[in-house]
């Protein structure tokens, strides 16, 4: 299974979270910047609120597509250990790469939001869905960043991820719903015709759509 784009990709994903539709508990959270695209056409198909869960990766840095670890809002940082062991990466390393990834993820935070509080998902079941799994480092700070904030359920959902890094999540969601596990994983880009990186301005747009049709987050986030 090839996804013509992110787009399409979300579309198919709603059809497996069909059960969730039009429940007034449920809200859709995507990961910046790929995982929004696939998120606005999830929370379209359920009649569910939408926001975006900032999450950044920690790229090493003569390969910053290689993820040591991911930084999420409230102060989680999450460490691939093996990558970190393997690599033997520093700790003045991996301090520098979190501090420089934080900046970042709140210059987000005042543009993705324009003054909208954070949602408050406090009881609630939470979808949270990302473009694909491949090490899941940054999905796995998302879910740490999610848990101090109490969902009442925790639903993670991709339209493709690596099969062992899904089994992993299904020990730290209540629900992995993963619409391809393809044997020979690699990339999540391969699973991809068009994997154009989504544009901030891309996130500010969807986002606006969203809050336009009535059902983004309008509630008080906690701390």
């Amino acid at each position: 299974m090839v996804f013509y784009n992110r787009e399409e990709a979300g579309r198919h994903l709603a059809g497996l979270l069909s059960r969730y539709a039009h429940d007034d508990n449920v809200v859709v959270l995507g990961l910046p910047r790929g995982g929004v695209p696939v998120a606005y056409e999830v929370a379209k198909a359920l009649a569910a609120p939408l926001d975006v869960l900032l999450v950044r990766k920690l790229g090493y840095p003569s390969q910053p597509e290689l993820a040591m670890g991911a930084i999420a809002a409230g102060g989680v940082l999450v460490l691939h250990e093996d990558v970190v062991e393997s690599l033997d990466i520093s700790q003045r390393l991996i301090d520098q790469a979190a501090e420089r990834e934080f900046l970042e993820l709140q210059r987000q935070e005042a543009m993705f939001r324009h003054g909208r509080p954070q949602m408050n998902v406090n009881g609630r079941t939470v979808i949270l869905v990302d473009d694909g799994l491949a090490t899941g480092s940054t999905m796995r700070a998302a879910v740490q960043a999610l848990k101090m904030q109490r969902p009442k359920r925790l639903v993670i959902a991709v339209p493709v991820g690596a099969a062992a890094t899904c089994v992993e999540f299904e020990r730290e969601a209540d629900e992995v719903v993963c619409l391809h596990r393809p044997a020979d994983f690699r990339a999540v880009g391969m699973w991809y015709k068009d994997f154009t990186s989504t544009a901030d301005e891309t996130v500010i747009r969807l986002l606006g759509d969203a809050a336009s049709w009535g059902r983004t987050a309008v509630l008080q986030g906690e701390a």
